[in-house]
């Protein structure tokens, strides 16, 4: 007989980004670190509930890694991480970092979405 109190997790993914304030490697690690803490915390997760997340940077951004990030948080060792270069588009948003996340939430639960600093102009919608 199963546990009623148990439900399974549902497969979900993310969405996020931000803006750093410029191109240095303090700053990509301090909006990295804002947008990682808000998705953790605004979704209740622990290191084992994320699978893989991808990093994508505007091309004004190129002194850091946004993965390198993730990848000194503890617990992080088993997520897949991966940085891209986001595509020009005239007019798009400088200096922004986005990131698309996959992983486990309990069946029900949401999947919040930060949008941080600048990157807010993306999602209207989320504010």
């Amino acid at each position: 007989m199963t546990d009623p109190s148990f439900s399974p997790d549902q497969l979900v993914a993310w969405r996020g980004a931000t803006t750093a304030t410029e191109n240095t490697a303090s700053a990509i690690d301090q909006a990295v670190s804002e947008l990682l803490d808000a998705l953790v915390r605004r979704n209740q997760l622990q290191p084992h509930h994320l699978i893989s997340m991808v990093f994508s940077v505007t091309a004004d951004l190129d002194a850091l890694f946004p993965a390198s990030v993730a990848r000194r948080r503890p617990g992080w060792q088993a997520v897949a991480l991966l940085d891209t270069q986001q595509m020009h588009v005239p007019g798009d948003l400088s200096h922004c970092i986005r990131l698309f996340a996959h992983g486990w939430l309990p069946r029900g639960r949401v999947p919040e979405h930060p949008y941080l600093r600048g990157a807010v102009s993306l999602r209207p919608d989320r504010q």
